[in-house]
């Protein structure tokens, strides 16, 4: 039997059974591309998660992820895809830190499946908001600070002006904490809904 070769240098696929299904379009200048027909999604999300912590290309537009690491027993595809079985998956995305803010490993205790919605709702783009506190711009006029921030459906909400950035942040976090309730609510994962709570009741205010 042909060794099968590791993916990202780091993953074994041992699937018993064919994870992708190509076929080849031919197009009128001789040239053949493989298109994609099915590919298991079992799989699909262990390569995902492979790529995010093993590519280069991934880390480099994405350096968030540049020490994320996969736990030795998810390396292999088979006892990633048992646990997977045992999750609430469809729909919903693979994540790691909602449960432990800043983890950077991929394993059964720190891994859960959550909704689009739930994982753009804890993602505050630290990174790119500029020179204010999450949740704050500063007024036309310069005087003043306003406080926005998107509800539990990812509408954003104005939350008002402000006579300083800390006043506007708290507004943010309040109005963050009260949406957090209401998505914690809808969720199916009690582990979820706890952490989503959490993560606001005990958020630390940068003064």
């Amino acid at each position: 039997m042909k060794k099968k070769k590791l993916r990202y240098g780091v993953g074994l696929n041992d699937a018993d059974y064919v994870v992708k299904i190509n076929e080849i379009t031919v197009y009128e200048n001789g040239k053949r591309k493989w298109k994609l027909i099915w590919e298991c999604p079992f799989y699909r999300r262990w390569v995902n998660m492979l790529s995010r912590c093993y590519s280069t290309n991934y880390k480099q537009k994405f350096p968030t992820y540049e020490e994320c690491h996969v736990c030795e027993e998810w390396l292999t595809f088979s006892n990633f895809k048992a646990w997977m079985e045992t999750q609430d998956w469809e729909g919903k995305q693979l994540d790691k830190d909602i449960l432990f803010p800043g983890n950077k490993i991929y394993s059964p205790h720190n891994c859960v499946f959550v909704s689009s919605r739930t994982n753009l709702f804890i993602t505050d783009s630290g990174a790119s908001r500029g020179d204010f506190l999450i949740g704050v711009s500063l007024s036309v006029s310069g005087r003043r600070f306003i406080a926005k921030c998107k509800d539990s459906s990812g509408r954003l909400k104005h939350l008002g002006m402000f006579d300083t950035e800390l006043e506007a942040h708290k507004a943010w976090l309040a109005f963050k904490l009260e949406q957090a309730k209401i998505l914690a609510a809808e969720q199916s994962d009690p582990r979820v809904a706890k952490a989503l709570i959490e993560r606001y009741e005990n958020y630390i205010i940068e003064e």
